[in-house]
């Protein structure tokens, strides 16, 4: 029941969207990294492409047997535009063009996966629930060179490392997605009582980059020391001596991006 909770709240959360991508693209291709059991994936085919003609949901899980029990359920729904792929998130086989990613829950670094394969197949919205941030607490912990001033103090004892690591995790990731053109939103998924694994991620692709965001990542990445998985597959590298100034120009629009949802009456 708590599982049913979080997968139709974060369902709710994708509505605008599913709706959004519906109405632009007669076949929108939606992504479910590191599936699962496929709970989210089968309640958005339910209600979003089941009766529209068109679109395809690709869950991709890395354990056969997953994979297997979910592909037998989708026969005996006649669910046909649902597909199945077993593989890790890093090592999958995506379409060419993706308009939806949603990773519930993918596991420490697999998240980032998830999010490396949304930007660079262009992904209209981005929905992730980070799990487990554990690589960035061991970074803070293992590194030799300690950032300046007080900032070691925030994560000094191994309870405020992993809390700081996780934190900083999600703030890199939000971060990253705004350096490559998404407008983001970081929120709850559900109440405490349902998951403490709780922080949802939105992104929806509005520019083609941002300078900005990308120069303020890189002093993050910089200023404490760190350079998690996702930076590294994108080849953010930390800010040197001899860093841009930021620039004043807003950045620039992408043709495609997905347009501003239209205010409720």
């Amino acid at each position: 029941m708590r599982k049913l909770k979080q997968v139709n709240h974060l369902v709710g959360l994708l509505r605008p969207a599913m709706e959004d991508v519906q109405q632009r693209h007669a076949n929108p291709v939606v992504v479910d990294a590191g599936s699962g059991n496929a709970y989210l994936g089968f309640v958005v085919y339910e209600l979003f492409l089941k009766d529209s003609g068109g679109g395809e949901l690709l869950s991709i899980e890395g354990r056969p047997d997953l994979t297997e029990r979910a592909k037998g359920r989708a026969e005996r729904l006649h669910f046909d535009r649902m597909r199945f792929q077993t593989a890790h998130i890093d090592a999958a086989e995506y379409p060419e063009r993706i308009h939806v990613l949603m990773a519930l829950h993918a596991c420490d670094t697999a998240t980032d996966d998830a999010l490396v394969a949304a930007i660079k197949h262009g992904a209209d919205h981005v929905a992730v629930v980070p799990c487990c941030q554990a690589e960035v607490a061991a970074q803070l912990k293992e590194k030799k060179a300690k950032p300046a001033g007080s900032m070691p103090l925030l994560f000094q004892h191994p309870w405020h490392r992993r809390e700081f690591g996780s934190h900083l995790t999600n703030v890199i990731r939000a971060l990253t997605l705004e350096a490559f053109g998404y407008q983001v939103t970081v929120t709850e998924l559900t109440g405490w009582e349902h998951s403490l694994k709780n922080e949802l991620i939105l992104g929806r692709r509005v520019h083609r980059d941002n300078r900005r965001a990308r120069l303020q990542l890189q002093a993050l990445l910089a200023e404490t020391g760190v350079q998690p998985r996702l930076t590294r597959l994108l080849g953010i590298t930390p800010a040197g001596a001899g860093s841009e100034p930021m620039p004043d120009a807003e950045p620039e629009p992408v043709q495609d991006a997905v347009p501003e949802p239209a205010p409720e009456s």
